[in-house]
């Protein structure tokens, strides 16, 4: 899919009300639906730059507004960001376009949907991704947020149990609190799984105590991604966790690469099902239900129940969480297993709490 383009606001009134059955729509589509009846109701979305090709979360939120126009029959609409530079303009376009409620994608769009939400009191918006603090006052804002510091733990275990190098790798796309709250919860597993096995896995990428390690500095540029994993696994990381949306994609092409020395874990959804092309390297993925809180975000907006309260992601809830291993079930051990469903009731019940200063409330 390539980039949507950015309609000006003057000639939005014409073109939202376009349709299209393209693969590659405007900035604004109303999309047609034939497994409910239309009802007189917009939802719209705004990306991050990933766009919502990214096999991430820009594209897991997307699937959350495709499942409301077919089942609620709502219109909708949608607009791809390129960069940080676009963010308030396309969240303004789709309040031009009659938009009732609008979900933006992303921390980084946190400041531009405040202030929108803030001036069009009678939208309602959701933030995928950050809990912006003015949220508290905001009737019409809605925050989507995971705990992924819990799921992520859980990877990190496993990432440890699978290596045979005793060196495990992350990186992330920039430093903000919804990347390293993966790297944290991963360490911390790993750091977990020595104590409990009487190993020493090193954490490559991410120091937790220093809150410092390795960034992309964006996340688009796969070659980027690419030789920031290259670095890891010259230092002998077998395992890789790349928390980078779509520049991540170069991490699974370096495992891939491998034959078979290096294996990767995926984050936001499973990666078996967003880019299968790779299933063969990915041992499992971080999943945030992050098209289930979209939809039902929306649903509140269509029965009139919307709320500012916060939709919190946990292991708890199902909003977070480990995606099946597929082809690497029979490489996961059955105590690993085990323990994992252990360490799941642990996390969940308390007895097992992780550091992580962005882990939301």
């Amino acid at each position: 899919m390539k980039k949507a383009l950015v309609i000006p606001a003057a000639l939005l009134g014409a073109a939202a009300l376009t349709m299209s059955g393209c693969s590659t729509p405007p900035s604004a589509t109303t999309a047609e639906t034939t497994a409910a009846p239309k009802i007189d109701y917009i939802a719209c979305m705004v990306s991050d730059s990933g766009g919502f090709d990214d096999k991430s979360f820009n594209q897991t939120s997307h699937d959350g507004l495709i499942k409301a126009r077919d089942e609620l029959g709502v219109q909708t609409k949608e607009v791809e960001s390129t960069n940080t530079k676009d963010f308030e303009n396309n969240i303004n376009s789709m309040v031009q376009a009659g938009c009732k409620t609008i979900v933006t994608v992303g921390y980084l769009l946190s400041d531009a949907t405040v202030k929108a939400a803030t001036a069009n009191p009678d939208i309602n918006f959701a933030i995928v991704d950050d809990n912006p603090t003015a949220a508290k006052d905001l009737k019409n804002l809605k925050p989507l947020v995971f705990n992924t510091a819990q799921s992520s733990f859980m990877a990190g275990y496993l990432a440890a149990s699978l290596s045979t190098s005793g060196k495990v790798g992350t990186f992330g796309g920039m430093k903000i609190p919804t990347v390293t709250i993966f790297m944290d919860g991963f360490a911390q597993g790993v750091t977990y799984y020595n104590e409990k096995k009487g190993k020493d896995v090193a954490t490559l990428g991410w120091d937790s105590a220093k809150q410092d390690g390795q960034f992309v500095g964006g996340f688009e540029d796969v070659a980027a991604g690419k030789q920031t994993a290259k670095a890891l696994t010259s230092q002998g990381a077998d395992i890789l966790f790349p928390v980078a949306g779509p520049a991540g994609q170069g991490a699974l092409q370096e495992a891939l690469d491998s034959s078979g020395k290096v294996s990767a874990i995926w984050v936001d959804t499973d990666g078996c099902v967003s880019a299968a092309n790779f299933c063969s390297i990915l041992a499992s993925s971080v999943y945030k239900g992050m098209d289930v809180a979209v939809f039902d975000a929306i649903k509140d907006g269509v029965d009139g129940t919307f709320s500012n309260t916060a939709f919190v992601g946990t292991l708890d809830n199902g909003g977070t969480g480990l995606s099946p291993f597929h082809e690497f079930d029979s490489k996961v051990s059955a105590d690993t297993k085990s323990e994992l469903d252990q360490i799941k009731k642990d996390i969940i019940s308390g007895t097992i709490t992780i550091e992580s200063a962005a882990q939301p409330s």
